[in-house]
């Protein structure tokens, strides 16, 4: 069943005239009148909805019983991302998403490849937006995970922690599988570098701000496969999956 983002109060037996997008989606796939869909407003929950009219630029639908579900996972997860180059942070955060990730908190480090003047950056974080929904309708998820605005890492070190915070790193001793078997779930901020990684300066500092040195195994990941490697191992033994 096709399933829609859309940032408004939902009720049941309401009529609602569907967002652009969203009425030009439903032109796109030939939905018709009378076709089931599901509509969230990423505050939780969800409204199976009975299209009711469909013209080449608008639509209604008509909400049904609200539906509780809920896909989270049973421990909340940021990540906080140093800037990769190109379009992989689109695909990073899409992934992300999906596996359950609550926040997320791109960095700028050292490293980085990409540096997002402000006009830029509110640009990207409107794009990342849009992705974030996306994945969410995609996934099953009826929470939208939220996105903060590009931070230096010093700056966010200096925040204070959402629950403990993981540094991935390949020379760390132990393993986040090592760990995560001997830790009950609960509140993680996963730190990821860029394509060079983090310089021995961020890893101290991150350390010297209390984060936890972890590696994600023998191999050394890239950058867009590291958290998402993470991801999966906490789901897989902390429950999620």
């Amino acid at each position: 069943m096709p399933r829609f983002y859309i940032a408004q109060p939902l009720a049941a037996g309401q009529l609602v005239d569907l967002p652009p997008a969203v009425a030009h989606h439903i032109n796109v796939v030939r939905l018709e009148p009378g076709a089931a869909i599901t509509l969230f407003n990423g505050e939780g929950g969800q409204y199976p909805a009975v299209l009711r009219d469909v013209g080449k630029k608008r639509a209604t639908a008509e909400l049904q019983a609200f539906d509780p579900r809920e896909a989270e996972l049973p421990f909340p997860v940021t990540l906080a991302q140093a800037l990769p180059e190109g379009s992989k942070m689109d695909w990073i955060i899409e992934k992300a998403v999906e596996l359950g990730v609550t926040a997320v908190q791109p960095l700028a480090a050292r490293r980085c490849v990409v540096r997002l003047s402000a006009e830029r950056a509110e640009k990207k974080l409107e794009h990342w937006q849009g992705v974030i929904e996306a994945a969410a309708e995609q996934s099953g998820r009826n929470r939208l995970p939220r996105l903060a605005p590009p931070l230096e890492l010093r700056d966010w070190l200096a925040q204070p922690a959402d629950g403990q915070r993981i540094l991935l790193s390949p020379r760390a001793s132990t393993s986040l599988a090592q760990w995560t078997r001997a830790q009950p779930a609960q509140p993680v901020t996963l730190l990821v570098g860029p394509e060079g990684g983090f310089t021995d300066e961020e890893e101290a500092l991150a350390m010297q701000h209390g984060a936890l040195a972890l590696s994600a195994g023998p191999r050394v990941l890239r950058t867009e496969t590291a958290a998402l490697a993470v991801l999966a191992v906490l789901a897989a033994a902390w429950g999620g999956m």
